[in-house]
């Protein structure tokens, strides 16, 4: 029967001493003592039967053995670091690397993560967050969400989210001395402001809305303001007063009861829309397709599919 192969910690040792024909130099290569090199070398020496150094007071010197043994022990650690490498290459050509909307991966994707894991256990989602656009061919992303018209030259973009904007507030403030039965009584309320308004024209604010409800003489500037925009729906969760939101945030939060929406006959429906977005080159890569698909399931789920995945103009639908 042939001997088993000596531990991993005695070979790397030896291989380093070798390279570097110093057990102090080998130490510091590998973050140890001296005497911890020369114990590794000990046992290597005792398992395979043959001593590998000549030590003396000024040098170490390879042995015939240690000579002999040394190429296919490189050898063999370089093949590691190879298979190494493609194994981690191979898991991260599973991930997909998402660049988000702030409230678009709070309040939307990552509540629905474990159903996208559970379709697919063999992509990993990287998520990070910003309002700014990415550049495909510079940053390491791989799809993005982008609220806009769809207008995204050389990429590929399908609407995935229409977006309605409507007052909500706690269901304690419906309970509360003001009252709040007609969008006329929102004079009465504390006004909570969405900062991203002012970043994007296209987001309607308490002013934009008022006219549209038909309200007039209401002080729309007062109040307090937030962003992202996750950060107001929380504000109105907590009772703080009337936030106006996007209907897609706050749906899982009205099913819950953790908010209420007043006037919903009353919701604006914004021109922009998110839209998922990658490069044209890409479209034929699993991964992205299996993330494409499965967030037409989920707005299938939500009553959002039919209206709201729509390619941008001159694009066909899948």
């Amino acid at each position: 029967m042939p001997r088993p192969i000596p531990p991993l910690n005695p070979l790397r040792a030896f291989e380093v001493a070798a390279r570097h024909l110093s057990f102090t130099r080998a130490a510091e290569e590998l973050c140890v003592t001296p005497s911890a090199v020369s114990h590794q070398i000990k046992v290597l020496e005792d398992n395979l039967g043959v001593p590998l150094f000549v030590r003396d007071s000024k040098s170490l010197i390879l042995t015939s053995a240690g000579k002999a043994y040394l190429p296919g022990v490189q050898e063999a650690f370089r093949q590691l670091v190879q298979a190494t490498y493609r194994v981690q290459r191979e898991r991260q050509m599973q991930a997909l690397k998402l660049n988000l909307p702030p409230t678009f991966a709070v309040k939307w994707l990552i509540p629905r993560m474990k159903r996208f894991k559970a379709r697919h256990p063999e992509i990993d989602l990287r998520v990070s967050t910003t309002k700014n656009m990415s550049d495909f061919e510079r940053d390491d992303v791989d799809v993005e969400v982008r609220y806009g018209r769809g207008d995204y030259p050389g990429l590929h973009a399908e609407r995935c989210l229409a977006v309605e904007v409507t007052p909500v507030c706690s269901p304690a403030l419906l309970d509360g001395a003001a009252p709040l039965a007609r969008a006329d009584d929102l004079r009465h309320h504390t006004l909570l402001h969405d900062d991203s308004t002012y970043d994007d024209v296209s987001n309607p604010d308490w002013a934009t809305w008022m006219a549209h409800a038909g309200v007039s003489g209401v002080d729309t500037s007062r109040g307090p303001s937030f962003w992202p925009s996750h950060l107001v729906i929380d504000a109105a969760i907590d009772g703080l007063g009337v936030a106006l939101a996007k209907r897609n945030w706050v749906r899982r939060d009205i099913a819950a009861g953790r908010l209420v929406e007043p006037f919903p006959d009353l919701a604006l429906r914004i021109e922009f829309s998110y839209f998922l977005v990658y490069p044209e080159e890409r479209e034929s890569d699993p991964r992205i397709q299996a993330f494409a698909a499965w967030v037409r399931e989920e707005l299938a789920r939500d009553g959002d599919g039919e209206d709201a995945w729509q390619d941008s103009p001159g694009k066909q639908k899948p």
